[in-house]
């Protein structure tokens, strides 16, 4: 049985091959979780220019701070997509603020309203962590589990048609929407994505 403290080998040379400065590890995790990083950041920031930009700077931030993930605290996919997630909230924020900004400074008011927009603010930036934390798990959940709530949801499947479309029993079909709709709901408990709890 192995120790649930032991990374999977991949993630351990892939973070000692960044730390000796290897460009092609670099190149490899990037192949791996580019569209990852990218969805991520398009699902907090709802701008694929802006998405674009986090995507560098996540990849930046770990060729320039490798020893930052600390194996032992979890896969290297989750330190990734947690790197992603700080970012882009950082640079919503920022988007957000500085449009607040500008607005209050074209009204000659006394700033009475700048709670509700920052309240506002806050809670567009919690929705957005939702949602990327939400596309997290469904990208990350055993694709039996998303192939089940894809049929359910996106196609408007019930459990039925969907056991008959994977050529599984009822129950199993029943289960498996069950395990992933419980998955899912984790989407609120935080604001990062799962799997990673060290700093980033």
């Amino acid at each position: 049985m192995a120790h649930k403290d032991v990374p999977p080998r991949w993630d351990r040379k892939m973070q000692q091959r960044l730390a000796r400065g290897e460009a092609a590890a670099l190149g490899e995790l990037y192949d791996r979780f580019a569209s990852l990083v990218h969805s991520l950041a398009h699902r907090v920031l709802g701008d694929e220019r802006a998405a674009d930009g986090v995507t560098r700077e996540v990849f930046a931030h770990v060729w320039e701070h490798p020893d930052s993930y600390d194996p032992k605290q979890g896969p290297l996919r989750s330190w990734v997509a947690a790197v992603t997630h700080r970012l882009a909230v950082q640079r919503l924020r920022a988007t957000e603020t500085a449009a607040l900004t500008r607005g209050g400074s074209d009204r000659a008011d006394d700033g009475a309203d700048e709670p509700g927009r920052l309240e506002s603010l806050e809670g567009k930036v919690r929705r957005a962590s939702v949602a990327a934390r939400a596309d997290y798990i469904v990208h990350s959940m055993p694709a039996p589990l998303r192939a089940a709530l894809e049929l359910a949801y996106f196609q408007r499947r019930d459990y039925r048609q969907t056991a008959a479309d994977l050529g599984v029993t009822e129950d199993e079909a029943r289960r498996r929407l069950r395990l992933g709709l419980q998955l899912l709901s984790t989407a609120h408990d935080a604001g990062t994505p799962p799997g990673y709890g060290g700093a980033v």
